[in-house]
């Protein structure tokens, strides 16, 4: 078994096309939770749900987020309604005393649906309805989504972080916002002066998570940031990740990232946003895969390979650079 760690699209995009090399019913996914809010009520998990609607065959792959020609007729109403009445589309948090106030996995990053300022498609809708029914009928969300993975009929083992809330907040200049805020709502634009992992020291990856860290871990060219950030932030998590062995794939070819926000996020962390500067937040990591273009030197091991992932082709050929790696790191 090989257990991947995702957020974003990176490592979904890194498995989009490897199933030869590394089969679904061989691996299990950990994914971020940093990202999740509760929106109108109902817990979002778009990490999780990128492998989910992937594995499930409905992903959109032009946005790598959502399931694919979805309807918004939702969405389109709720929006229609607040700009009748002057209330507007942007992110609404509820007041400070909800945030700590009902089911707790949802802590610190719960959004009115007036307005609703991410998009939310209506098929899309029923998971986060039918994840946040089970999770109110007293499940955890790691049986939620396992019972979503049964529903999509996924053959990979797909794992939450954790069942605890850790909640990605970005401080800027103009105050501290959730993860979602500042990216999908102001574009990324504030300024980022620091980056929390709110609850992350009182939260604990669960028994199936550490049980799947004890398998060879690969760390898909995902955000350092807010999306690893996240799950390495909690303790157990990370010395998990010290006592076995461990394959990242860089998200730069050198100073140049190839998508996102992580270059700012890097910087804002006291990290230089580069695959130098990944090394440096990767100490766990034993060997890297990096663009035959990357002039980086790493203190590690390095398989090398054009790391573009712009299809199925480009997915088999890194991941057939990150199954050699794990064979070096093996020996």
């Amino acid at each position: 078994m090989t257990t991947f760690l995702a957020g974003g699209t990176g490592t979904p995009k890194l498995l989009a096309g490897a199933s030869e090399v590394f089969p679904p019913t061989g691996t299990t996914v950990v994914g971020n939770t940093g990202d999740d809010v509760e929106l109108g009520g109902h817990l979002v998990s778009p990490d999780l749900d990128t492998i989910l609607f992937m594995d499930g065959g409905v992903l959109d792959r032009e946005t790598w987020w959502g399931i694919a020609d979805d309807g918004g007729t939702t969405h389109e109403e709720l929006r229609r309604l607040a700009e009748e009445v002057g209330l507007g589309v942007g992110p609404r948090y509820l007041p400070e005393d909800a945030q700590t106030a009902g089911r707790d996995i949802a802590r610190w990053r719960r959004f009115s649906g007036v307005g609703e300022f991410m998009y939310i498609g209506d098929r899309d809708r029923a998971v986060h309805i039918t994840r946040t029914s089970l999770v109110d009928e007293g499940h955890t969300l790691t049986e939620a989504t396992r019972t979503l993975a049964d529903a999509f009929g996924l053959d990979r083992d797909l794992l939450p972080m954790s069942d605890d809330p850790v909640a990605t907040i970005v401080h800027t200049p103009e105050g501290p916002m959730h993860f979602q805020e500042w990216w999908v709502a102001r574009g990324g634009e504030p300024a980022v002066e620091d980056v929390e992992f709110r609850g992350a020291d009182d939260a604990t990856p669960t028994e199936a998570v550490l049980a799947s860290l004890a398998d060879p871990v690969v760390v898909g060219p995902s955000n350092p940031v807010t999306s690893i950030g996240p799950m390495t932030a909690m303790d157990e998590f990370r010395a998990a990740l010290d006592d076995t062995a461990v394959v990242a794939v860089s998200p730069f070819v050198g100073d140049r990232v190839f998508s996102g926000p992580a270059a700012k996020l890097m910087e804002a962390t006291g990290h230089e946003a580069s695959t130098a500067g990944v090394a440096e937040a990767y100490p766990f990591a034993d060997a890297f895969v990096l663009d035959e273009d990357d002039p980086t030197d790493l203190d590690r091991p390095i398989v090398r390979t054009d790391t573009a992932l712009d299809n199925g082709e480009d997915s088999e050929r890194v991941a057939r650079a990150v199954a050699g790696a794990l064979e070096v790191v093996a020996r």
